[in-house]
């Protein structure tokens, strides 16, 4: 493959710390390479350099004659008073813009809801920011350049993002280069990953699964390497060969290997023992919307919405910017009244949310984290039985990567990941029972989201998450919901049923109802596609019979008598018996409707 550019022996240091040391890294046609790392060590700064924005203090960045570089920073440079058009196609003629698939492809993608004629001064800064990502491309460039794309987008713009690269950034058509923290697009993208640690960058081929797969690996090698981080990681990759991403059969890495190396790794969570912790804390009684709809005068945001939240439920919920995921939220916390219907708590129910603030600091940033941490409680207890463990405040801070100089830090001074990290472990500490989880992700590195999900994985009470982190969502969720139409509608088949659904939703209204010749062509015809769209219908009646039935089987076990542990090991043994039975179905659903298109 050919030669794209190049680094050698680069040096770059700072007054305090030294970020790499005699480095040296090549692109070549066809690299679609993802750079993943903990905060502070040196990412953007790598990608900085190496597009030549940043000059480094020793060594060469070297590019072949006539490559050019299109980059993608966290600095917004759009001037204010040009218009979304003049900012993606410049002064190009209409016509000649509109004639090009790939213009129109990123317009679609990216810009569907934002005014063509809008000045750039009236957007959000989201919004910015996806102006500038369709700026850079719609253009022409051998290399792109991108540090954290999928910031300000959501699932589905996300996905089309990664089907868009991968189809411009094909073998043997230029390279790619980008920085993020979002794991799943890693694995969908990226056919290398380097990963910046203590001054060096270690490429492994490969997305995230393959990666984590060889750092496990050289962990288990590296006797030195730190033991908590490679649990974590073998904890990870556990979930990365058992859950969605293996379903889909994407895993990217030696599926021996993998078994070796998870062979006596647990299951992630156990559900059951979660949900019988959390009906001892909860009691049977939740959270129920019952035929709730809400309205903001005319504007109708859910409508209609009939949910029963059940002790130790973990839910996602997806839905486009302005759907009314977080109108949901504030129903179930009781922030908002519903305009009709009604909603109705538990008397034990203690709601907590994780909001995209930071309102938890707002009057703790001049003291020091161990002082702010400790004002709560003097120990935490995770899980349950011979599992359980007494944490420290010291000790959660440093299971969520704080070091002990940290400790000492007023929170002003705390990066955004920490802010982050220690907003959690307040809203913890105070020991709700639900929690509502809006957009955590916001700042974390990849090894940071890998402890939250540890950290959650043993949390026993009912979790909401809404985020557009597809990863994060899937690993620490077990049932995903959307909200389409004002509606909130199950999704056996998880995101990419919700992807489909909104491909469909947005094709409706021009697609033509009764022509055959327009109809997308699907994998089966005829009578085969009539019996397999009757079992879909089918599968879906029955997931929802069985959810029920394991939702009155939790809420059972409450009444049950705690002493009885036989009893008690024997309904959970028929709870756990219906959840396989209804992950076989969803597993049959998923593929049914992958044949049918």
């Amino acid at each position: 493959m050919a030669h794209l550019l190049g680094a050698e022996a680069l040096h770059l240091e700072y007054p305090t710390k030294v970020v790499f040391d005699s480095v040296s890294l090549g692109v070549n046609e066809g690299d679609r390479i993802g750079i993943v790392g903990r905060n502070g060590d040196g990412k953007s700064s790598l990608l900085g350099m190496l597009a030549g924005l940043k000059e480094p203090d020793g060594g060469r960045v070297t590019v072949r004659g006539g490559v050019t570089i299109g980059v993608l920073d966290q600095q917004d440079t759009l001037d204010d008073d040009l218009t979304i058009g003049e900012a993606v196609v410049g002064d190009i003629p209409e016509h000649v813009w509109a004639g090009d698939p790939k213009v129109r492809d990123v317009i679609a993608g990216l810009l569907t809801d934002l005014p063509w004629d809008a000045k750039l001064g009236s957007l959000s800064g989201g919004q910015r920011r996806r102006v500038a990502l369709a700026a850079l491309l719609a253009g022409d460039w051998d290399v792109l350049a991108l540090d954290e794309p999928t910031n300000h987008l959501d699932v589905e713009a996300i996905a089309w993002l990664a089907a868009h690269l991968k189809k411009r950034w094909a073998p043997n058509a230029g390279g790619l280069l980008t920085v993020t923290h979002d794991r799943w697009f890693l694995d969908e993208v990226c056919t290398m990953t380097w990963e910046v640690h203590d001054r060096i960058v270690d490429p492994f081929e490969g997305g995230y699964a393959a990666y984590i797969l060889q750092r496990v690996e050289r962990d288990r090698q590296a006797a030195a390497i730190e033991q908590r981080r490679q649990n974590l990681a073998r904890k990870e990759l556990a979930w990365l060969r058992r859950g969605a991403p293996a379903r889909t059969s994407k895993p990217k890495f030696r599926i021996d290997a993998a078994n070796q190396l998870i062979e006596d790794v647990p299951e992630i969570r156990n559900k059951t023992e979660l949900a019988s912790l959390a009906v001892s804390r909860l009691g049977k009684d939740v959270v129920d919307l019952l035929d709730v709809s809400v309205s903001y005068g005319d504007k109708k945001v859910i409508e209609k919405v009939d949910w029963r939240l059940a002790p130790g439920e973990r839910t996602g919920i997806l839905g486009v910017n302005g759907a009314g995921k977080s109108t949901l939220l504030s129903l179930i916390s009781g922030t908002v009244e519903p305009t009709t219907g009604r909603v109705k708590r538990g008397s034990t129910v203690k709601v907590a949310t994780l909001t995209q603030r930071l309102d938890e600091l707002e009057e703790h940033m001049n003291e020091p984290v161990r002082v702010v941490i400790s004002r709560l409680r003097t120990t935490y207890t995770f899980g349950s039985g011979s599992k359980a463990q007494e944490l420290s405040p010291g000790q959660l801070l440093e299971r969520m990567g704080f070091s002990s100089a940290q400790l000492s830090t007023p929170v002003k001074d705390l990066s955004g990941g920490q802010k982050r990290r220690l907003q959690l472990l307040l809203i913890l500490l105070d020991q709700p029972n639900v929690l509502i989880l809006d957009e955590p992700t916001n700042d974390l590195d990849t090894d940071m989201l890998a402890a939250m999900e540890d950290l959650l994985d043993s949390w026993p009470g009912t979790l909401i998450v809404v985020s557009h982190d597809r990863y994060f969502l899937e690993r620490v969720t077990d049932n995903q919901y959307a909200i389409l139409g004002h509606r909130l509608r199950h999704l056996p088949g998880g995101v990419d049923e919700y992807l489909k659904l909104r491909q469909l939703e947005q094709s409706a209204p021009v697609k033509p109802a009764s022509s055959a010749a327009t109809a997308a062509p699907t994998g089966l015809q005829g009578a085969e596609l009539r019996a397999a769209q009757k079992e879909v219908t089918a599968l879906e009646r029955r997931i929802a019979k069985l959810t029920e039935q394991v939702d009155r089987a939790r809420a059972a076990l409450a009444d049950h008598d705690q002493a009885d542990y036989a009893g008690l090991a024997r309904e959970m043994e028929a709870i756990s018996a219906i959840q396989g039975e209804i992950d076989a179905a969803e597993e049959r659903w998923f593929e049914l409707t992958e044949e049918i298109g």
